[in-house]
């Protein structure tokens, strides 16, 4: 499969299978039109009023050359890793819930004020630790494991955050694990000794800031029905700097409101930030606030917008990463990554503070995809085996998509949310991804 556009005034190639990607010139990118389905003679006629024959002659070679190196209409040769890997639930990643509270009400919080549609709760030191022993004991070989504190708002428990940590510790060395832990946080209770803390122990940190002070204070409310804005913002602007701009990135979330969310990234920018995502709200069409198929030619255009101001900003000498162009065309995710994904509900599970199990965050609260408990194991063996098999080759919407193997075949928390299966992706969203797939293939073009 090949997929090929004009971006950032690059005519861009994409062979699918192979990940090769080929900047080509017009006589090129027209003969790749014909290239399967026509004879070179019924070629140069075809593009006669455009390409003399001598070019469209030169091209067809130059791209049978490619395609007999491997780079060009490769065969797919993925499914059959996907069917023979037997995913075993060697779980290397919890996501602890710390607490299901929060001190804000964002307004377009899928874990209702970091509820969870449950009470509010926060996790206990006991539970935490049951947590760790779990994940060692289902860990298998692994030694590199994860843990990342999260909420509601995790630094509203922030002693049992330590305490975790401590006990980690403690059981690294006995069993020849070594733990990596990340924490998301609001920052309304950030101070200097928290910032050092997480400095110290935490090797990567999510800081929740929408952008704009107008955008980042329409959503993220708190519970006095004020912005969040001014209390954070100089926060996280020290935060981000006392890390060297490095192991964090700060994360925002555009809704229909802010369509032109390419200002709200350039404005974190401006502030310093280096590590930015601003993603898509997930919701309903029934939320004013939700992205809908109406809204998809506007998304577009701000992607290709952000896109060429992203690479004017880094000719200028302001280098930034934005998550979501971020592409690694020479190493990147394991074919099984590739194909599979995140590994939600078999490498990478949710605790609540009672120490329930899910497939990942966005599933807590959902009775039907309770696992089981860290306490007791794992006990809902269906589960896990929907999950090894929620691949794109189990996907037909995947079949015939250029960017299946950036997406993995799209989050299966978003395609159960809107479509009532893990196995039916999120159509709105995977039309978004395919735009930041070709903006960042495009950025990585014009750095060539």
């Amino acid at each position: 499969m090949v997929h090929k556009y004009n971006l950032l005034d690059r005519n861009i190639v994409l062979d699918v299978n192979s990940g090769s990607v080929h900047i080509v010139d017009d006589t090129a990118y027209d003969v790749l039109g014909f290239f399967e389905n026509l004879p070179l003679e019924d070629m140069v006629l075809r593009l006669a009023d455009k390409h003399s024959e001598a070019s469209v002659r030169e091209a067809y070679a130059e791209l049978s050359e490619l395609k007999a190196e491997g780079l060009l209409f490769t065969e797919d040769n993925f499914g059959k890793i996907a069917y023979e890997q037997h995913r075993k639930p060697v779980v290397k990643a919890l996501c602890l819930h710390i607490a299901h509270a929060c001190n804000l009400k964002c307004r377009y919080c899928f874990a209702e004020d970091g509820t969870y549609h449950q009470n509010r709760a926060l996790m206990s030191a006991e539970v935490g630790k049951q947590a760790i022993d779990f994940l060692i004991k289902n860990s298998g070989n692994r030694r590199n494991l994860e843990i990342d504190f999260f909420g509601g708002e995790p630094l509203m428990n922030f002693d049992v955050v330590k305490e975790i940590v401590e006990y980690a510790r403690t059981e690294e060395a006995k069993h020849d694990k070594n733990f990596r832990f990340t924490i998301t946080t609001n920052g309304l209770l950030l101070d200097d000794e928290k910032i050092s803390y997480i400095n110290e122990n935490m090797h990567n940190v999510v800081l929740s800031l929408d952008g704009r002070k107008e955008v980042n204070d329409a959503m993220r409310l708190k519970y006095n029905g004020g912005g969040s804005y001014d209390d954070i913002v100089d926060k996280f602007v020290e935060f981000a700097s006392s890390r060297n701009q490095t192991d964090y990135y700060v994360r925002g979330t555009f809704t229909k409101h802010n369509l032109d969310f390419a200002k709200d990234v350039l404005h974190l920018a401006d502030l310093g930030f280096k590590q930015i995502s601003v993603e898509p709200v997930v919701a309903p069409d029934c939320a004013d606030y939700a992205i809908t198929n109406a809204d998809l030619p506007a998304v577009f255009a701000e992607y290709e917008n952000l896109a060429k101001k992203i690479v004017e900003e880094r000719k200028n000498g302001n280098w930034f990463n934005f998550f979501h162009f971020m592409i690694d065309l020479t190493g990147g995710p394991c074919v099984v990554k590739r194909v599979a994904g995140c590994g939600a509900g078999i490498e990478y599970l949710a605790v609540t503070p009672e120490g329930d199990l899910y497939p990942c965050h966005q599933f807590v609260g959902d009775s039907v995809f309770l696992m089981g408990n860290v306490a007791e194991g794992l006990n809902n063996e269906p589960l896990p085996e929907d999950f090894s098999r929620c691949n794109v080759y189990a996907k037909p919407e995947c079949e015939d998509c250029f960017a299946k193997f950036y997406c993995s075949g799209g989050c299966a928390a978003n395609a159960h949310q809107l479509n009532g299966s893990i196995f039916k992706p999120y159509e709105i969203g995977c039309d978004m991804q395919r735009k930041r797939v070709e903006c960042a293939l495009a950025i990585k073009a014009a750095q060539a």
